[in-house]
């Protein structure tokens, strides 16, 4: 989980172990998810570029895919801001957020970027009025997106390909662990066996927690 570029499913880790359940595997990662934020870390610095996204999700009686158009219908709603530094990418964050409106929009960001640093957006609406942090909204027009933000364009296009492929889409009630799971890998993709023991040293610093706490499902931000 902290050192393969896909993590691993349930179903994975249930014949790797010879776990009697699917729900005690299903258990076991869960935990180890909400170990994947470090207490205390740190806010994106310097310059961070920031756009929100869909992906679909899947439930037990819906396939993957979903609604289609506008409609937010079978899709998760998503906010990325990702950190640049002399032109390389560095640290991400992903949350799943409840709109594209403005109140999420800023929250995501409080919550993401640290105060003074540098924040590049499309000309959406839900951006304006940005406090705390240095704003560059650009209006796109006919640029396509990805060239005008380009690094968190790929978070994008990794992630989706990850959650497609290894879980055929997530699970609406946990994208956020997901999320976290994603990001824990991704900002240690330089340097994954470390990621092995800081996330070992999250698990026995975080509270405990049981399969009736974790089965709920999480707000959006």
């Amino acid at each position: 989980m902290a050192s393969h570029s896909n993590g691993i499913s349930a179903l994975q880790l249930k014949s790797q172990l010879g776990l009697g359940s699917y729900k005690t595997a299903w258990l076991l990662l869960a935990k180890l998810r909400r170990a994947a934020v470090t207490p205390g870390r740190s806010l994106l610095e310097g310059l961070a570029e920031v756009d929100e996204a869909e992906i679909p999700f899947r439930s037990k009686d819906e396939p993957p895919g979903g609604g289609q158009g506008r409609s937010h219908r079978g899709k998760i709603l998503i906010a990325c801001a990702a950190e640049v530094k002399d032109r390389a990418l560095r640290r991400i964050r992903l949350a799943k957020i409840e709109d594209f409106g403005k109140a999420s929009l800023h929250a995501f960001i409080e919550r993401s970027v640290a105060p003074g640093a540098r924040v590049k957006t499309d000309g959406w609406s839900g951006y304006a009025g940005l406090q705390g942090q240095d704003h560059e909204p650009e209006v796109i027009g006919s640029m396509p997106a990805h060239i005008l933000l380009p690094w968190v364009h790929r978070v994008f296009a990794n992630l989706k390909r990850w959650a497609l492929g290894v879980y055929h889409g997530l699970r609406k009630k946990h994208a956020q662990t997901y999320l976290d799971e994603f990001v824990f890998r991704f900002n240690r993709r330089k340097n994954r066996p470390a990621g092995f023991a800081t996330l070992l040293k999250n698990a026995v610093q975080i509270p405990g927690s049981t399969y009736k706490m974790l089965i709920v499902a999480e707000p959006a931000g």
